[in-house]
């Protein structure tokens, strides 16, 4: 197994080619529309050119299975011929959606043949940031991101959530962090609140007030002297994850930042911390890019 630097292992599968200084490997540019729709052009060198549909590669997509468990979910398509010289491209419509994960990228060129793993090419992403976002009733929400892994492959981040809690702006002064953010596939009604819950066992809950501002849209201040009085938690290091409750009676949604271009924010978004009876609290991104809050020592 060989360990994938943006936060998992991946299993390296005998079906796949092990390139050589001969054979170059294929590299993936892609573009997103505002519907979510991605197309993605490679340029393959050594790839069928008789229009024979029966020699035609086809673009492989894998959900990378967890750590030691079997690879399952897979997802093919044909690659037709594109203008340029070793040219071919897919398009990967919005529906149906991707089970949430990360999804490695793979050409196989011909039935038979060791499928061969996609490097990154130019990824136009801007339709992600300026396109249409869904609306406040749409459910499930449904987010695909091409990226680059950190160990220099493409592959495409999805998320699929039936009630998604976007953060929006979030502000850090005075020993207290302020929310901003949209609730999707639910509406907010009495009894809505913020929760932070730490992690590990008990898992002690701290709710917030939570301001609704119209039937979506909410804000939220955390205290972090309250976070750490909060009866029965543990008042040092630790790490506390954020929901919104849309109501009195519904469960906790997860907070996080998915509507843009960033597949990983985690690096990306680096907030500053708060010292505290000698500790540093600050919000973070996960490697989900879901929001949460840590406490270090100091």
């Amino acid at each position: 197994m060989s360990p994938d630097r943006d936060g998992s292992v991946r299993d390296r599968d005998p079906r796949e080619d092990v390139p050589g200084a001969e054979r170059p490997r294929p590299r993936a540019d892609c573009t997103v529309d505002g519907e979510n729709r991605i197309t993605v052009r490679l340029t393959a060198p050594a790839m069928p050119t008789a229009p024979a549909v029966a020699s035609r590669p086809q673009l492989l997509l894998r959900l990378r299975p967890p750590k030691g468990r079997p690879e399952q979910v897979r997802r093919v398509f044909d690659l037709e011929p594109a203008p340029g010289q070793d040219r071919w491209q897919a398009t990967i419509d919005p529906a149906p959606a991707f089970v949430e994960g990360r999804w490695d990228a793979y050409v196989v060129p011909a039935p038979g043949e060791p499928r061969r793993r996609l490097l990154p090419g130019v990824r136009d992403l801007r339709a992600l940031v300026t396109g249409r976002a869904p609306g406040p009733t749409s459910s499930p929400v449904a987010v695909r991101i091409p990226y680059a892994t950190l160990d220099g492959y493409f592959a495409v981040r999805a998320w699929l959530r039936p009630t998604h809690a976007e953060a929006d702006r979030i502000r850090v002064v005075d020993g207290a962090m302020t929310v901003r953010g949209r609730l999707f596939g639910a509406g907010l009604d009495t009894g809505a609140a913020a929760l932070l819950r730490r992690r590990g066992k008990g898992g002690t809950v701290r709710e917030v007030e939570l301001t609704a501002e119209g039937a979506h849209a909410f804000s939220f201040t955390v205290n972090y002297r309250d976070l750490l009085s909060t009866p029965g938690a543990d008042a040092g290091p630790g790490v506390w994850d954020t929901y919104v409750r849309p109501s009195a009676d519904a469960p906790g949604v997860r907070l996080a930042r998915l509507l843009d271009d960033l597949a990983d924010r985690k690096k990306v978004f680096v907030y500053p911390a708060t010292a505290l009876d000698g500790l540093d609290i600050r919000p973070y991104y996960t490697l989900d890019n879901d929001l949460s809050v840590e406490i270090t020592a100091a």
